[in-house]
């Protein structure tokens, strides 16, 4: 009998590749958003999870006709960036959503949850350099923006509800920027200039990976709460790792011998322990001559 999940920012860039992979890998999915989420025919809700009520009964499975309870929650709803909306909204949007989906997955008794964290906790745009390349899970977050800064939170949160519950497995996915095959014909552009991609280490996560990395976090059932960087295996420039790091940030110390394309984003953890393996890259979709 195939799991129930519910993946809530389902009608997002990354929410539309989770709900369509999980689906093909046997997964019950209620997709759920604010907004109708278009070319999925499977069970779909609109929800405003500002509304505790409403998150309450979604995962307690007490809609009519939405049930069972889920057996896992997948949160990627969020306003998605920085600068999109006035700060005091964002913070107004994303925080009490996600506090409101920890605390109902926990009252509900739904002991997995997996959560779209970002890159951005890493401190990006990269105005002051990073400490280290690649970076990875081992330092403190810096966030540079209202919106990092509920990530951040979000991960504290995370923290402490592992702690009041120590049967909760909760697991933060650290997404870098997301791609569809119809983004890549921009990327050789980049080339030009090193600078233009610079805020993330020209970093970059196909949905399509994004998506795999949510189903292996899902599959990872050890108690607590972990965090991952999860990225491409490259990064989105023809120039090779270590000349763009020795011409943008030559003082940042490089803690490792890099590969000719090597992400600057660390996904070493989220290998190890996941199992998670990049399968895409816009290479194989667009020529960087």
């Amino acid at each position: 009998m195939s799991q129930r999940v519910v993946v809530t920012g389902a009608a997002g860039k990354l929410g539309r590749a989770v709900i369509t992979d999980l689906a093909t890998h046997g997964w019950d999915v209620l997709a759920v958003d604010r907004v109708s989420v278009t070319g999925w025919s499977g069970d779909s809700l609109r929800a405003d999870l500002t509304d505790y009520g409403q998150v309450l009964e979604i995962v307690s499975g007490a809609v009519d006709e939405r049930g069972p309870r889920p057996e896992a929650l997948v949160h990627l709803a969020a306003v998605p960036a920085p600068g999109l909306i006035p700060n005091s909204a964002t913070f107004a949007n994303n925080a009490p959503a996600t506090w409101n989906v920890f605390n109902a997955c926990r009252a509900a008794g739904v002991r997995k949850v997996v959560w779209a964290s970002s890159e951005t906790v890493l401190g990006l745009p990269f105005d002051t350099p990073p400490p280290y390349a690649p970076v990875d899970e081992e330092y403190h977050p810096r966030p540079e923006s209202t919106y990092s800064l509920v990530k951040t939170l979000e991960e504290e949160m995370a923290t402490q509800f592992c702690r009041w519950d120590p049967e909760l497995s909760m697991t933060g996915l650290r997404f870098s920027n997301v791609m569809y095959p119809e983004d890549y014909a921009a990327f050789p552009a980049f080339d030009a200039d090193p600078q233009l991609r610079k805020w993330n280490l020209w970093g970059y996560i196909d949905a399509r990976d994004g998506a795999q990395a949510v189903r292996r976090s899902l599959e990872y059932r050890t108690p607590g709460r972990e965090v991952f960087v999860i990225a491409n295996a490259d990064t989105v420039m023809s120039r090779s790792s270590a000349s763009l790091m020795a011409e943008v940030f030559p003082d940042v110390e490089i803690r490792k011998e890099l590969g000719e394309h090597e992400t600057l984003l660390s996904i070493d953890k989220a290998r190890r322990v996941l199992g998670y393996e990049p399968r895409h890259s816009w290479r194989d979709e667009v020529s960087p001559d």
